[in-house]
């Protein structure tokens, strides 16, 4: 992530250099106006020191069928992110696989993220970002006090309205160049997901090419020739146009649906992964490490409807075979490995 912000900050501050001193042109019909720093005029000086955010600012939110439906496939592309996700902080952190409780709480606190988002009107939703997953296995950092500080961070930032200011004077084209690594790191980050799958198997790679071409080419169709999609009824010709114009949408299900269908083992759909990298973890270490804070946990255990609440863990819970993984006695495992000792790291 250094040479990504050290990157921005050089060629932002190159382009104020060349703004202050008349470099760049101030025309906008000539090359390289885009590239200043005082396109948007005095937002700096005109933008409050505290700004004090609430639900309805921006006026009431408003719900449509086909926006609801178009959000709703966002929302499912990104809860199957996130659960890739997890894992992945666990794996590198050395942490046994996230229970299913766990896995809930997660997925829950992302939606009442996104609800909040909508309700104080930001535009965005809230998700797991796999990029900073991919910054644990590089800074070997994996505390959630880094995560609590980052987030504290961010709030001050929105309320802190001169700071805000200061990030829409970063040029178009520095953006742009952003965007050009970040995605590009992102898109690697989601295929890298599929490592642990049989890719030398002809049904896995049809999966995923026929999957990722359709995602690309089905909306592009769509966006030129919007007329072809007619059933007569305009709700439903509304819902069908945004979920087939939304790639994330037209490629999760097209992986969902042949990953599903097309008859393959247990290796070539990535699922024995967790045995290899977590063969030593115990059920006990597991439960201990994704407890509720504070003695919750504790507290709720003396009552049986606990056991109702998804997102919270309680002491008669079965194993979870798919998220906690016990030696088998055939197998013959190392006790001197590399992952001994680490049954007990939090992150």
């Amino acid at each position: 992530m250094m040479p990504v912000l050290m990157g921005i900050s050089i060629s932002w501050l190159i382009c104020y250099l060349l703004t202050i001193n008349n470099v760049l042109p101030s025309n906008p019909a000539q090359y390289g106006h885009q590239a200043r720093t005082d396109l948007k005029g005095n937002v700096v000086s005109d933008a409050s020191w505290f700004t004090f955010p609430y639900p309805g600012q921006w006026g009431m939110p408003t719900v449509s069928l086909a926006g609801v439906f178009g959000l709703m496939a966002g929302i499912i592309c990104s809860m199957a992110e996130s659960v890739g996700d997890y894992h992945a902080c666990a794996k590198l952190s050395g942490a046994p696989p996230p229970p299913k409780h766990a896995i809930n709480r997660g997925i829950g606190v992302e939606g009442l993220g996104s609800l909040l988002a909508g309700a104080f009107g930001t535009g965005n939703g809230t998700t797991s970002f796999s990029e900073n997953v991919a910054i644990l296995g590089i800074t070997k950092v994996g505390s959630r006090m880094v995560i609590f500080t980052s987030g504290v961070l961010m709030v001050l930032m929105g309320i802190l309205g001169k700071i805000g200011a200061v990030f829409t004077t970063i040029p178009e084209p520095v953006v742009g160049g952003m965007f050009l690594v970040m995605f590009g790191v992102i898109s690697a980050a989601g295929v890298s997901n599929l490592q642990f799958t049989d890719m030398n198997s002809s049904r896995t790679i049809f999966i995923f090419g026929f999957s990722l071409f359709s995602a690309l080419v089905i909306p592009d169709w769509l966006h030129k020739y919007p007329e072809s999609l007619n059933t007569g009824v305009p709700v439903i010709d509304q819902v069908l146009t945004i979920l087939l114009s939304t790639h994330m949408f037209v490629g999760g299900f097209f992986g969902f649906f042949l990953d599903n269908t097309i008859p393959g083992n247990r290796q070539e759909r990535g699922f024995v992964w967790e045995r290899e990298e977590h063969a030593e973890v115990s059920e006990t270490s597991s439960n201990n490490l994704y407890e509720l804070p504070l003695g919750i946990t504790s507290f709720l255990s003396a009552y049986s409807w606990v056991r109702f609440l998804p997102f919270c863990p309680w002491k008669g819970e079965n194993t979870d075979p798919g998220s906690v993984v016990q030696r088998q006695p055939d197998e013959d495992l190392c006790d001197g490995g590399e992952g001994a000792g680490n049954s007990h790291t939090h992150f």
